[in-house]
């Protein structure tokens, strides 16, 4: 499929429009093997968009990075029996190595709470060894069935953070505080609304105590499940032997956490802001904020526009917006402009002669398609203005996601109500029901307990599906 070929309308085919997109806009390709993903450089430099913007913020609340091996005995996750009962059907093994059979079987990491509980078993002696916040960029083999780009494979990068405390109290405000600055981050940067809230206990991370979640509605009404904090109270401790001296001289078992984003939510930002065109990055995301395409017939104004936008790109790189010249040969400004929409460019600037003649450049925004997204801006201070478009931009794409979600969240009090809601988007119930319940209404739906929001409004209500009194909203959706 040529960039020239029109992608399938999302409301046609929302699956096929979305893995069009992330070939066709240059993101990744599959591997050799069989689930795996390249990522390529435009992909990569989205991801490393969102590792700044994280990475900022982690080490904000003092945590630091570290590198762990990728190679885990098997016998760790043997440890915390939960854990490997969640993972068993993930697990990659390598049983050979040099030639000849190893004397214990190693995991390919799934995940990384085992060799961090067997370092910070080592590390941590006393109170005062207390806390220790750690993150890890790194990647992760689960050995999934059905894979999809980003989504879902069989390696993905991530980060991974792991935290041991002297008080459950401690643990819990980490848990919490992380999943903040997920929630910061997704509203703030990637113009994603998400739901901050708790997973139930047939969708917590296996091992946890507490598993805590932000949820995000995708455009075919789907939800995905964006990032995750996980409280694991002393499981991993006890397994470990992460133990200290408190101040009273009493041996503790610590607390711990954990908590990821990964490259999937390159697939939220996708599946959220990608329209027929192609995708549409936020510009705090996006790795080119601005392309100028300047046009032209004659070598004379070849020359000239060529060297007017390459001025006014660096008066924009002066003003630490991330801008590219297109200036390749033999290719239309149709293409181009085609090609940049694909792409998901916040803002195009089209320069042509009479716009040179004129001191202006017209520009063309993402987010709002056509004639009614493009407007004529004097090259006279041309950066101020175009930092302001970039805002506009950002706010404007969370304002419809939002508007987005809320269309396609309904309340349901009936299993009549609830079946047509998760038809097309999120069902907001009361829930008092238990792990059967959920099995029972995935079987018969698809749908599952996103999380029970941590923004409750109070009071009681009748559970839709067990009609028993409740006191908490549930979010149920079908999910990626």
């Amino acid at each position: 499929m040529s960039k020239e070929n029109k992608l399938t309308p999302r409301s046609q085919d929302f699956n096929d429009w979305y893995n069009a997109v992330v070939q066709m806009a240059d993101l990744a390709d599959y591997g050799p093997v069989r689930g795996t993903m390249i990522v390529k450089p435009y992909g990569w430099a989205i991801w490393e968009n969102i590792q700044k913007a994280l990475d900022t913020r982690f080490k904000a609340t003092g945590v630091e990075n570290a590198g762990f091996p990728m190679f885990i005995p098997l016998s760790f996750l043997q440890k915390e029996a939960k854990h490997i009962e969640g993972f068993a059907p993930e697990l990659a093994i390598v049983t050979h190595g040099g030639g000849e059979e190893l004397a214990e079987p190693l995991v390919v990491r799934p995940t990384s709470e085992t060799i961090i509980g067997h370092a910070y078993s080592n590390w941590v002696q006393s109170y005062r060894d207390l806390p220790i916040l750690i993150n890890l960029w790194n990647s992760v083999v689960r050995w999934e069935m059905r894979t999809k780009l980003f989504l879902r494979t069989l390696e993905f990068y991530w980060q991974e953070g792991h935290t041991a405390h002297a008080t459950s109290e401690e643990a819990d405000a980490r848990t919490r505080m992380m999943l903040d600055v997920y929630t910061d981050f997704a509203v703030n940067e990637a113009a994603v609304p998400v739901i901050p809230g708790e997973k139930s206990e047939m969708e917590r991370f296996a091992g946890a105590v507490q598993t805590t979640t932000i949820e995000a509605m995708m455009g075919d009404g789907k939800a995905l499940q964006a990032a995750t904090s996980h409280n694991l109270g002393q499981n991993f401790a006890k397994a470990f032997e992460i133990q200290y001296l408190d101040e009273n001289n009493q041996q503790q078992f610590a607390w711990t956490t954990s908590w990821g984003l990964s490259t999937r939510f390159i697939g939220a930002i996708i599946m959220t802001h990608g329209d027929d065109n192609g995708l549409v990055l936020p510009p705090n995301i996006a790795p080119i904020q601005v392309v100028v395409v300047p046009i032209y017939k004659t070598d004379d104004d070849k020359a000239a526009l060529i060297a007017a936008a390459n001025k006014l790109a660096q008066e924009l790189k002066d003003a630490e917006i991330t801008v590219k010249v297109d200036a390749r040969e033999n290719l239309s400004p149709g293409f181009k402009f085609n090609d940049w929409e694909m792409r998901g460019v916040p803002v195009r600037l089209e320069l042509g002669p009479r716009d040179l003649e004129n001191n202006a450049v017209v520009a063309a925004r993402r987010d709002i398609p056509g004639r009614d997204g493009k407007q004529s801006l004097s090259l006279d201070g041309l950066a101020p203005n175009i930092q302001a478009l970039l805002s506009e931009i950002q706010a404007n794409l969370l304002a419809k996601a939002t508007q987005f979600r809320e269309d396609n969240t309904h309340a349901a009090a009936s299993m009549e109500e609830f079946e047509q809601a998760v038809k097309t988007g999120f069902a907001r119930v009361w829930w008092a029901g238990d792990t059967e319940d959920e099995i029972a209404i995935k079987e018969k739906t698809k749908a599952t307990l996103r999380c029970f929001p941590h923004q409750q409004p109070g009071g009681n209500g009748i559970c839709f599906y067990t009609g028993k009194p409740a006191d908490r909203i549930a979010i149920f959706a079908r999910a990626y």
